[in-house]
């Protein structure tokens, strides 16, 4: 039975995941919309882009705790309502809970629906639904992203790592992770494909993690 309780949980989850943070973060301390710079988009990799390593690091941080916190949120409710907390009814709900947050981050209500592509915000999903294979993701992401300086392409390989590692390395039993493992890869493919087409073309702008720029 859905109660008042279970839809203010899902209610929270989107607007924790409406936080524009590089919006508010640029507007706050650059005095900059990064969404009027770059590639416009409202996340982190633009942000990186825009305002440099310091202030990307910052918004990629709260970003991910976004994601981690929504998909979180059933540690608020009873736990008998669910049962155990590796029952597949649970994990589930963190999913739906996830996938809520990532549509808050794409469409924020703060932020007249114009964010950023969700990257950030999936990773704190997928932290919270399976930290090891997280973990392989970002390695993945940061050793490419050292070797190539491209965020997208980074992006795009670690998110190929997560369905590869619950299936292959880890060996999941819940069929819905790896259902949701897999749409994430779909998801990141349609978002990134300006990036891809610019990657294709060589036109993808790189990122250097220690080399501060200024909005153009």
């Amino acid at each position: 039975m859905i109660s008042i309780y279970l839809v203010g949980i899902v209610i929270l989850a989107y607007l924790f995941g409406s936080i524009p943070t590089a919006v508010w973060f640029g507007q706050a301390f650059y005095g900059v919309d990064v969404r009027e710079y770059g590639s416009g988009n409202a996340g982190a990799t633009n942000t990186f882009r825009v305002l440099g390593p310091k202030a990307g690091a910052i918004v990629m941080f709260i970003d991910i705790l976004k994601g981690w916190t929504a998909t979180n949120l059933p540690y608020l409710l009873d736990p008998t309502i669910f049962g155990s907390h590796a029952a597949p009814q649970f994990v589930n709900f963190q999913l739906a809970l996830g996938v809520i947050a990532v549509l808050g981050h794409l469409f924020p209500i703060f932020a007249g629906f114009r964010g950023g592509k969700g990257v950030a915000t999936l990773f704190g999903m997928v932290l919270a639904i399976h930290a090891p294979a997280a973990l392989c993701c970002v390695t993945v992401f940061i050793l490419t992203l050292m070797i190539t300086h491209y965020v997208s392409l980074s992006s795009i390989l670690a998110g190929f790592t997560f369905p590869l590692s619950i299936a292959f390395i880890f060996k999941t039993t819940i069929p819905s992770v790896l259902l949701y493992a897999i749409a994430i890869c779909a998801l990141i493919l349609v978002t990134h494909q300006k990036n891809i087409e610019r990657l294709l073309k060589g036109h993808e702008s790189k990122i250097y993690l220690f080399k501060k720029k200024k909005p153009e």
